[in-house]
């Protein structure tokens, strides 16, 4: 079978435009680090999980004489990040661990931040800033569920963490362990992930790039599909990149998912979703159609990419918008405007 996906995506510059956007939304921040102050470690060890497999992260330490600064900025991004950017909040953190991840397109660093009162911890992943990502988040804050929160500093990408069990380790350990009917929970939300991901035009959902949200509600768990990468945003021209069922890492996903729903419901779950990606399309439409603009302006992806994923959408839906899109946010903006249009007033009672 041919691999759908086959190189390394490149990373893309932001734009002045991209940069404005992020100025007038909160997303700019000046503080005195970058990500490339964090490469200069002086040293690693490999990290471990609990069942002793090499994570492929290593966790880094700098010189005694950097340290202290490198700690300081990083509080100080903590503290912009989730709370109102004040010093009141340094003297009560710590930094536990800087991470480093040997392993993907954007090679982050993971800061694990402790508060020393109470011994609380979170963790925020400092990247390379790609434009790809930065639209990716956006739309993911825009259009999906789940807002998320990110800062851009230069060329350095600050983002919180998304809590979750990473996909491949809930397919491999936790997934047999479910009751039939949380099984069923899992296919449908499965069913409204996949489409929601290709709508937007959010590739590359291999079961590592998500995680399983569970959620007590009343008396059984909910669960909860989140992307937690992002980089692969309206970049690649097959049209099944942007479907997490024709990824062999969701073979599973998939096969459950024909096991336990019938037809009718697999296609009730899509007009669902569909939707309500309408409706966040419709109530956050001004944010949006500027975030478009940008993207219309944008090189995201190579000219031949973008012709193919403009015939394969074409063939698909037969709506002439996609013939006339000149690139990747042009195709992005015709495939919003389409669920828009045929779904967001499928409700006869509104």
């Amino acid at each position: 079978m041919k691999k759908l996906i086959s190189k390394k995506k490149p990373a893309y510059p932001i734009s002045e435009q991209l940069s404005a956007y992020l100025t007038k939304y909160a997303r700019n921040i000046k503080i005195p680090i970058y990500y490339d102050d964090l490469l200069r470690f002086q040293g690693s060890v490999s990290v471990f999980d609990a069942r002793g497999t090499d994570t492929l992260w290593i966790q880094v330490y700098y010189s005694e004489f950097e340290t202290q600064e490198i700690e300081e900025s990083l509080k100080r991004m903590y503290s912009i990040l989730h709370s109102d950017g004040s010093d009141a909040l340094l003297p009560y953190l710590n930094i536990d661990s800087i991470d480093f991840c040997t392993f993907g397109n954007s090679k982050p660093f993971r800061i694990k931040v402790r508060n020393i009162l109470n011994d609380n911890y979170i963790f925020l992943y400092i990247k390379k800033a790609d434009a790809s990502r930065i639209y990716g988040l956006e739309l993911e804050h825009l259009l999906s569920p789940n807002h998320i929160n990110f800062l851009v500093h230069g060329n350095t990408l600050i983002e919180e963490h998304i809590s979750g069990i990473p996909g491949d380790d809930f397919i491999e350990h936790h997934l047999e362990l479910c009751s039939d009917q949380d099984k069923r929970e899992i296919a449908k939300e499965f069913v409204k992930f996949n489409e929601r991901c290709f709508v937007r035009l959010l590739g590359d959902m291999r079961s590592y790039n998500y995680v399983m949200v569970l959620t007590n509600d009343f008396d059984r768990i909910q669960y909860r599909i989140r992307a937690i990468d992002f980089d692969q945003q309206s970049y690649e021209g097959n049209q099944k990149v942007y479907k997490p069922q024709f990824l062999k890492e969701n073979n599973i996903l998939v096969q459950l998912t024909s096991q336990v729903l019938k037809d009718a419901s697999i296609e009730q779950y899509k007009r669902e979703e569909r939707s309500l990606l309408a409706k966040r399309a419709t109530s956050e439409k001004k944010r949006l159609n500027e975030l478009l603009v940008c993207m219309k302006n944008d090189t995201l992806s190579p000219l031949e990419k973008m012709k193919q994923l403009r015939k394969g959408l074409l063939e698909l839906t037969g709506d002439i918008n996609f013939k006339k899109a000149k690139n990747m946010g042009e195709i992005l903006d015709s495939a919003l405007d389409f669920i828009v249009r045929n779904y967001e007033t499928e409700n006869p009672f509104l």
